[in-house]
């Protein structure tokens, strides 16, 4: 297997909420491979309030006392022209940048039905306007190099969650964010593949702050010494999708688990009905037509998923 040690050497990498958790994780193998790293973490608590804490400064240093290159930065991925200037300061200290992982996140759960406007739009404007606002003038910065005629290898990591792509009780907002991500995911994609961009996300199944009353929490290893749960595990990933290597790979979601990734594909038809006239179909012939395609009786009740 090709070795991977310094995949990343001369790269320079923006992690949104890279003080805790995956971020942390994620700062910490980005820089062993080479990469520096500029460590965006608020210093929030888990539903965003104000700690006073400053855990990208930790990280920042941890990676410098390692040998490594990093800087903190405190913006916050929901200020528009913070993210713009987090790109343009990093280009001006470092000369350039190459991958962006948009890890920032808080949550705020509820039933739907108690939710208030607050507690959804906090969480939408975090996870995913935070996530568009630095991809955002991340591809903006490349597009104008590419345009230039400079070589780009831009690299867009997104993080999504099960939430999103499976959906939870509780978790409207958070849900509705993450399947945005895995959305704008496949757009960036789309649109930044003529300028040498690739955008992927990930979803890790890992034990942090986030999933702490969930059934994800950590095991604590097993005999071997391997935690299915560790943070850690999602970083493998994020390495490569942030190196020259993985340009081939764009518009996709690799679900972590433990110690196997796993291919998600998003919707596809798995069963069509036409209508028998060939005219739109009408909801006399949906009524029988529906509980075929998804081979169930019709009770007048909401199906159990």
């Amino acid at each position: 297997m090709e070795q991977l040690v310094g995949i990343l050497d001369g790269k320079v990498a923006i992690v949104t909420g890279g003080g805790r958790g995956l971020g942390r994780a994620h700062c910490l193998a980005l820089a062993e491979a080479g990469a520096t790293v500029v460590v965006n973490d608020l210093g929030s608590g888990l539903h965003g309030e104000q700690t006073g804490e400053s855990p990208a400064e930790d990280v920042a240093q941890e990676i410098v006392k390692l040998g490594g290159t990093a800087v903190a930065n405190h913006a916050s991925v929901t200020d528009w022209a913070a993210t713009e200037a987090m790109v343009a300061d990093t280009v001006a200290e470092f000369g350039r940048l190459d991958v962006v992982v948009n890890n920032a996140g808080i949550v705020r759960d509820r039933m739907l039905f108690s939710m208030s406007e607050a507690e959804f739009d906090a969480v939408i404007a975090v996870h995913l306007k935070g996530t568009f606002a630095l991809t955002r003038h991340a591809c903006a910065y490349w597009r104008a190099a590419a345009k230039r005629g400079e070589p780009v290898a831009g690299r867009v990591i997104n993080t999504t969650s099960g939430t999103g792509l499976f959906g939870n009780a509780g978790q409207a907002n958070y849900g509705a964010a993450k399947a945005g991500i895995a959305g704008l995911t496949v757009i960036t994609a789309i649109e930044m593949r003529r300028y040498g961009v690739t955008a992927n996300a990930i979803s890790p199944i890992a034990a942090t702050r986030m999933t702490e009353n969930l059934a994800v929490a950590g095991t604590g290893g097993d005999a071997h010494g391997f935690d299915p749960r560790d943070p850690a595990n999602a970083s493998g990933a994020v390495v490569y999708l942030a190196s020259d290597a993985a340009g081939w790979l764009t518009g996709q979601v690799l679900r972590i688990d433990g110690a196997t990734v796993n291919r998600l594909q998003g919707w596809t038809v798995v069963g069509s009905h036409p209508s028998a006239s060939g005219q739109a179909i009408t909801a006399e012939e949906l009524a029988e037509a529906l509980p075929q395609l998804y081979g169930a009786a019709p009770t007048g009740r909401p199906a159990v998923r």
